[in-house]
């Protein structure tokens, strides 16, 4: 039997964006969430070779070039819902105006090389152009992350 990993717990979008490369020993991983808007439970298991399945939509508030102003607030507001009429009920609640939304793909993908060696001694982030390169390869696009549209 298989046990849950420790990280796992009050999840978002972190574990699934960034699980494979961070937990490089396991080969896939249990993610659950609720979604902020309405709290159906989410579950998916993620694994390295394909994106988990659904329809759900992931929300990024902050734009890249403001991320690090408030990383807390940056990553807090990245969150994984059912629909984006889900995302547009929160956003009203809340009071904030629509960031970024993407697949359950997209969001895989963008996942499966952004931390690579984040928890290994001596790593830097990627300086600004290197992480427009890195997102634009993986299919995003737009002035939210510094590329054209």
């Amino acid at each position: 039997m298989r046990r849950a990993h420790p990280v796992v717990g009050r999840l978002r979008l972190g574990l699934v964006r960034h699980a494979p490369p961070l937990l490089k020993d396991e080969p896939d991983v249990l993610v659950a969430t609720r979604c902020p808007a309405c709290d159906t439970p989410h579950a998916w298991v993620v694994g390295r070779d394909t994106p988990p399945p659904g329809d759900q939509v992931a929300h990024f508030l902050t734009p890249m070039h403001r991320a690090w102003d408030d990383v807390v607030h940056t990553c807090r507001n990245q969150r994984l819902f059912c629909s984006t009429d889900c995302v547009d009920t929160w956003l009203q609640r809340t009071g904030q105006e629509r960031g970024y939304l993407m697949d359950l793909g997209t969001l895989w993908r963008f996942a499966g090389d952004w931390y690579t060696g984040r928890l290994e001694p001596g790593y830097t982030r990627r300086d600004p152009a290197s992480a427009a390169a890195y997102f634009a390869e993986v299919g995003l696009h737009g002035s939210f992350w510094g590329l054209p549209d």
